[in-house]
Order: C-alpha cells, then sequence, then structure tokens
C-alpha cells in the first residue's frame, strides 16, 4: 500500500512537471514572438485601429464585458465577476501561438502564451491586437470578417468610436459566439445578448459569478 501512494505521488509529481514544462514553452514562444507582434501593434495603433482610436470611455465598455481586470491582469483571471475562462490576453494568445487551437491541456500553453505576451508587449499594444484580429462573424457577403474596426465599417458603415452605443453593444455581443450571434442576421439571441450588455454598462446589474460570461445577471431589468 505505502508503495502505491509513493508511486501515486511521483506519478502527480511527474504530471505537474510535465504541465509546468507545457506552459514554460507557451510562454517562451510568446516572448520569441514579441517583437514581431509589437511591431504590428504599434503599426495599427498608427493606422488608428488600437484602443486609442475609440475613446476611454468605449475602450472602457469593451473591457467591462471582455476583460473587467484586463488593465491589471498578468495575462489570466480566476476570480474577477464575468472574466470566464479566457481573458483577452489569453483570446490573442489562442490566434498568435496555435495553427488550430483546441482546448483541453492546450490551455496551459495558451495560459504561459499569454503571460508572455504580458511580459514581451504593452497592455495598449495587447488590445490592438486582439480589436484587429477578434472573430466578428460572416458579413453581408457571407465572407468572415475578423476584426472589430472591419466589422463596424462592414455592417454600419462608420468606425466603432462613431456608432451609437445600441451598435457598439451588438459589436461587443458577437465577440463571444461570432458564428451565432451574426450582425448581419440578427437573432433574438443576439438582442437579448445587447440588452445584457446594455444594462451592465448601464451600471443596472453584475455578473453572476466569475464564468458568467453570458451575463445571466444581466438577464432581467431590476
Amino acid at each position: 500500500m505505502i508503495r502505491l501512494l509513493k508511486t501515486l505521488v511521483w506519478c502527480g509529481v511527474l504530471l505537474l512537471c510535465a504541465a509546468m514544462a507545457y506552459a514554460y514553452q507557451g510562454y517562451r514562444d510568446a516572448r520569441a514572438d514579441a517583437p514581431a507582434l509589437a511591431e504590428r501593434a504599434n503599426t495599427l495603433i498608427a493606422q488608428g485601429r488600437g484602443g486609442a482610436a475609440l475613446g476611454p470611455d468605449r475602450v472602457a465598455q469593451l473591457l467591462l464585458i471582455e476583460d473587467p481586470a484586463f488593465q491589471n491582469h498578468v495575462g489570466f483571471d480566476l476570480t474577477t465577476p464575468g472574466a470566464g475562462a479566457t481573458t483577452i490576453t489569453q483570446s490573442l494568445a489562442k490566434r498568435e501561438g496555435f495553427a488550430d487551437f483546441t482546448s483541453g491541456l492546450r490551455k496551459l500553453r495558451q495560459t504561459g502564451y499569454a503571460i508572455g505576451l504580458e511580459r514581451g508587449l504593452s497592455k495598449a499594444q495587447i488590445l490592438a491586437l486582439f480589436l484587429d484580429s477578434v472573430p466578428m462573424g460572416r458579413g453581408p457577403d457571407g465572407i468572415w470578417i475578423d476584426g472589430l474596426f472591419a466589422a463596424s465599417q462592414t455592417h454600419f458603415g462608420d468606425q466603432p468610436q462613431n456608432v451609437s452605443d445600441e451598435d457598439f453593444a451588438r459589436l461587443i455581443a458577437v465577440m463571444i459566439a461570432p458564428g451565432r450571434l451574426a450582425l448581419a442576421d440578427p437573432n433574438d439571441e443576439l438582442a437579448s445578448r445587447t440588452a445584457r450588455i446594455l444594462r451592465r454598462l448601464a451600471e443596472d446589474c453584475a455578473p453572476a459569478g466569475h464564468r458568467d460570461v453570458w451575463l445571466d445577471g444581466c438577464a432581467s431589468a431590476p
């Protein structure tokens, strides 16, 4: 029995070491990728396609829904209400660190890559890359759109800093499930999520916990 327990302990230690090594691989890769990513981010910012172009109010609205602790966390967030399992930095890590991301063990490397991004890039650079690459669903012509600015121009004919509050909430709404919540073909689910986001932005409600990314705590008016 004692030998079995020792074996189980050693297996646990080995698994933990393997997990840490896999996460560190992501961190190392992100640090290696950081110079090229920073250059790309700086170009986006110079072109007026970073967070600063949205203005502080719109950036605050986006972060409140997508990643409430973005300005303070180191790549992951396990506690903030509404944050869920994926921060903006982890979302970016999916696209930059993987050719084809699937959940499961790859979450370890994704988190390591996100921490590496936080160490190698500024928050402004991370946000610019996120805004440029976040999946936004299909346009009216059926072609897939990536990026907040591209989606806003396609669907509303203007930059996201200039659209109405409701249209900006719609843009934020589709980020959680761009395959289901289509701006080109609005449905009741999109209308419901948009309404929840508007109530959250008006501070009329709060998420029901850390994992409440769908804002069930804002499902109905107070």
